[in-house]
């Protein structure tokens, strides 16, 4: 009696999406402050903060740490906090400028909510 075993057929994996790509003025934007940061990097990271938990953080670093996802899009490089990773999939950083304001902002699609005041969101 010959027994063959089968192995069920495999799904082909979903590409995720990237983690986070720039937009043109994003970029652009990025790119005049590179130049004059003298060879400093953008970390993105996420942390516990405001009335609905998480808030974007941006710093300046001298080189990628450790725990850094290091990202490039439009020919510049960001580095984003690997726990932060999970929160920002999908993620495209934009610089707006207002009257008033100017900076960047996210569009996260991992988003369910926002506070009021716009500073914190949850997910």
């Amino acid at each position: 009696m010959d027994q063959t075993l089968s192995t069920p057929p495999t799904r082909p994996r979903r590409a995720l999406p990237p983690l986070l790509t720039l937009s043109d003025s994003a970029a652009a934007r990025l790119r005049a402050l590179y130049e004059k940061g003298e060879g400093r990097l953008l970390r993105i990271s996420v942390n516990t903060k405001g009335c609905s938990g998480l808030a974007y953080d941006m710093s300046w670093v001298e080189q990628p740490g450790p725990g850094d996802e290091i990202v490039r899009d439009r020919d510049l490089t960001v580095l984003v906090d690997r726990k932060a990773s999970l929160f920002l999939i999908g993620t495209t950083m934009e610089y707006e400028q207002t009257t008033l304001t100017a900076g960047f902002t996210f569009t996260n699609p991992n988003e369910k909510g926002r506070c009021g005041c716009g500073e914190s969101f949850h997910v």
